[in-house]
């Protein structure tokens, strides 16, 4: 074999969907600089849903602006389906990668079919009716029907307003979808609806998730794994009970105090 042929290229399929190295974010310069992280090393497999635990500051939001491309850290690489994720800030980035807000962040002018058809009618390239029948597709892939499109913000529970936040983040089939608190402000029964609906549509659609989440059920019913933050870096990634077992005073209290007995035994039962 001749040493000096190049190497073939990987599979698309074996390029993880996102990886991140050496990276460090700082906010600020001289006595008033912060460091949030500091050589913080991650990979998201594709086909994954990987959940982002840590305490307030740890910077779990932040880390989602730079796989987004909206930020720049300050020192390190993130790409993001094996190109730099800063490409993303550019046209085009929602057919990769798809974000659901906290809150829904729904346009309150817009009817709820004109925010599902958002990202789709700012490309200006596809017929008016196109666009119309793909977000009509994605209301009812959400559990919605056609009846709820003409409805207004202002008139939606907060449980419909996440599903269509997460139909307008699905518009462009992105395999990538950022979740920021997906069940925040839901009740029990809501909130299970939608971690089922979830667990669905990542079946159905392929897709891999990165979830920023304070609640413990949603994260024992959704992860394939856990990647804890903590000391300005991801101090322990592996499975909920894999991650339970590192000894560290945030994974003690988040996952083997009283929330996390509860949240466990719910998921045994």
């Amino acid at each position: 074999m001749d040493s000096t042929a190049p190497a073939a290229a990987a599979p698309q399929d074996a390029v993880p969907a996102v990886e991140i190295h050496g990276l460090a974010t700082v906010f600020g310069k001289g006595r008033d600089a912060f460091t949030v992280h500091d050589q913080l090393d991650l990979t998201v497999r594709r086909g994954e849903i990987l959940s982002l635990v840590g305490g307030s500051g740890t910077g779990k939001t932040v880390l989602l602006r730079h796989i987004l491309g909206l930020t720049v850290p300050t020192r390190g690489s993130v790409s993001v389906l094996g190109r730099p994720a800063t490409e993303l800030g550019g046209e085009g980035a929602s057919s990769r990668v798809g974000m659901l807000f906290q809150h829904g962040a729904l346009f309150s002018a817009f009817s709820v079919l004109d925010n599902i058809a958002f990202a789709l009618r700012e490309l200006g390239t596809l017929p008016d009716a196109v666009i119309t029948d793909a977000a009509l597709v994605k209301l009812r892939m959400v559990g919605l029907q056609a009846e709820h499109a003409t409805r207004m913000p202002a008139d939606l529970s907060g449980g419909m307003i996440k599903r269509v936040a997460l139909a307008r983040a699905l518009i462009m089939d992105p395999p990538l979808l950022l979740l920021d608190e997906p069940t925040a402000g839901l009740d029990p029964n809501s909130s299970d609806e939608f971690c089922e609906l979830l667990l669905e549509l990542h079946a159905a659609l392929g897709l891999t998730v990165i979830m920023v989440t304070h609640d413990l059920d949603t994260l024992y019913a959704l992860s394939t794994r856990v990647a804890v933050l903590a000391d300005r870096r991801v101090i322990a990634l592996g499975t909920p009970e894999e991650v339970t077992q590192y000894k560290h005073p945030f994974i003690e209290h988040f996952f083997l105090g009283e929330r996390g007995r509860r949240a466990r035994a719910s998921e045994k039962t």
